[in-house]
């Protein structure tokens, strides 16, 4: 009895069962607090939404802001079009089709336990590997946000733990059917979330350096690599390319989101604007399209930069407090809070940046040779949100290889421990 209990303790599957019932219950207990008729409907009044209704009525990727505005751009195809099919099963627009995808999201962010596990397995021990396991159970975004966000948010978390498992695995294994099966998953995981291939440079640096003993078969094959990942793109890009007639690799919006974070509204010298509203930007988009709005935007984003660089890089720094801690003012934000709640999530936001430093220092000390990957994800990741916008939820994806780092921290008397590998 006590030897089996000890399995279960030790085993993956009871961080990912606990994981998985801590976000349905938050889902269905919000969910119960939210008229049914708005929890059918709010949910997808956004990009993704609009885009997954005109795949379900066979429009094409198109209707951004749900108005015939044509074909867009705008996202990465992946969630569009498997949120498209939750539509076309239990309708668009649905209570039914909200619990459908809540409850995917969920289990997304839940199976994040698996890989997150086995990773910090073989950067540790069983000991970290069940440490991190736990601590992304009870990662407070990981519960929130698969509710809050019927977006690609809790896939990518899952696709970027995954990602960083394959390549320790491919370091364990490199044999030619390994690197074939990881390019073809980088592709795809790009497909869902570009932003993750801000990581993949520094994963094949690293399986560079790891792979140096077979230094000329090992180049073919990380070249091998990244032409698959560009190919799994390739399709995606002809289109974009037959719609736009110009090269947009997988989506289009950068400028619209770089203009956000760096325009006149933040300026307290310029009388041009004093606020952004949606509807304005959506009126100006149908009117214009895609291409010229998006043109626009870039030009007047970039005219911003240039005439006040001491300013973008204050909203930079700014940005990338409010992307690490909550709010840009994490402090007074703190103090201000009346729920015992927002208290204890702004808390849990410091303990994250320490415990992410924290790993790193420790990793960088007594485990250098895993540092490279982890540190992809704190370091690189975040870059362009520090200069378009930030939130917690665009953090999310890179939030499972946090709690790894926060593990290492909490772990490191046992850092030495064996590691298990699996290549025969």
């Amino acid at each position: 009895m006590i030897s089996l209990a000890k399995r279960i303790a030790s085993s993956p599957w009871f961080p990912f069962s606990v994981a998985l019932l801590l976000r349905l219950a938050f889902l269905f207990h919000q969910g119960q607090r939210v008229v049914p008729e708005a929890l059918a409907v709010l949910p997808f009044q956004n990009e993704v939404g609009s885009v997954a209704a005109a795949l379900a009525h066979r429009q094409g990727f198109c209707c951004l802001f749900q108005q015939p505005t044509g074909p867009t751009a705008w996202l990465a195809p992946v969630y569009p079009f498997f949120l498209s099919k939750i539509f076309r099963v239990f309708g668009t627009f649905t209570i039914t089709s909200f619990y459908v995808a809540a409850v995917f999201n969920s289990l997304f962010s839940a199976l994040a336990c698996l890989p997150l596990f086995y990773a910090a397995q073989r950067i540790g021990n069983r000991t970290m590997a069940v440490v991190a396991g736990w601590i992304w159970a009870i990662f407070p975004s990981g519960i929130l946000i698969p509710f809050e966000w019927i977006w690609d948010t809790s896939l990518s978390a899952l696709l970027a733990s995954s990602l960083l498992l394959g390549t320790l695995l491919l370091a364990e294994c490199p044999k030619q059917p390994s690197f074939v099966l990881y390019g073809l998953f980088s592709g795809f995981c790009f497909l869902v979330n570009p932003a993750l291939g801000a990581v993949f440079p520094f994963f094949l640096l690293w399986l560079l350096f790891r792979l140096r003993a077979a230094k000329t078969q090992q180049l073919t094959n990380l070249a091998l690599v990244a032409v698959l990942a560009v190919l799994v793109c390739v399709p995606w890009t002809i289109r974009n390319a037959v719609q736009f007639h110009r090269l947009i690799p997988i989506r289009s919006d950068f400028p619209f989101e770089l203009w956000m974070g760096n325009n006149p509204i933040y300026d307290e010298h310029s009388r041009e604007i004093n606020r952004i509203t949606r509807y304005e930007q959506i009126h100006l988009y149908a009117q214009l399209g895609e291409t010229r709005f998006l043109d626009e935007k870039g030009r007047a984003a970039r005219e911003f930069i240039r005439a006040h660089p001491a300013l973008c890089l204050r909203l930079a720094a700014k940005r990338a407090v409010a992307l690490w801690l909550g709010t840009s003012s994490p402090w007074r934000d703190f103090q201000q809070a009346e729920s015992l709640l927002v208290k204890l999530l702004f808390a849990w936001n410091g303990l994250t940046l320490l415990g992410t430093m924290a790993g790193l220092v420790v990793l960088f000390a007594r485990s250098r040779s895993y540092f490279l990957p982890l540190a992809a994800y704190p370091v690189a990741f975040p870059w362009v949100y520090y200069f378009t916008q930030a939130s917690l939820r665009l953090r999310h994806p890179c939030d499972p290889v946090l709690a790894l780092l926060m593990a290492v921290a909490m772990t490191s008397p046992f850092l030495k421990g064996k590691r298990h590998a699996i290549c025969e």
